[in-house]
């Protein structure tokens, strides 16, 4: 196993943060959990991963931000319909015409303005590999695929 480690440097709309890179089996793995500190699933999946001794890093949308690019990469890998939280608080808040009339263009503004309304976990490995939300058993085979 060879362990890289490289810093990113700060940039608005990129993470300030030292990131960790494993080379496994010739894959290169940058393991980062997106959400909010506070979010109680948030802190089972952090949980979780800290049991399975996995090495990540955590990305705050309330202090480190989200890029429009981020995002629209997101939307395009899993559909901005799964990435809106429409069981949370911040949904329910939405004016009813806001909701009513959502679509892809008015979802990525909102959730730009509004990242409590992103459902979390969001895992990434870095490259190709995308994890929406937290349950145990996913998280398993998200890690020995």
């Amino acid at each position: 196993m060879l362990l890289i480690v490289y810093f990113v440097p700060y940039c608005p709309n990129a993470y300030n943060f030292a990131t960790i890179a494993l080379f496994l089996a010739g894959r290169f793995y940058m393991i980062t959990m997106f959400g909010i500190k506070n979010c109680d699933t948030i802190k089972k999946a952090r949980k979780w991963l800290e049991a399975e001794g996995i090495e990540y890093q955590f990305h705050d949308y309330k202090k480190d931000g989200l890029s429009p690019e981020m995002l629209n990469g997101w939307v395009k890998d899993l559909g901005w319909e799964a990435l809106v939280n429409k069981r949370g608080t911040t949904w329910r808040k939405l004016p009813e015409e806001t909701k009513d009339s959502i679509d892809e263009a008015m979802a990525i503004t909102v959730m730009l303005e509004n990242t409590s309304i992103i459902k979390r976990p969001l895992l990434s490995n870095g490259t190709n590999k995308t994890l929406l939300g937290f349950k145990a058993d996913e998280y398993q085979e998200f890690f020995n695929s």
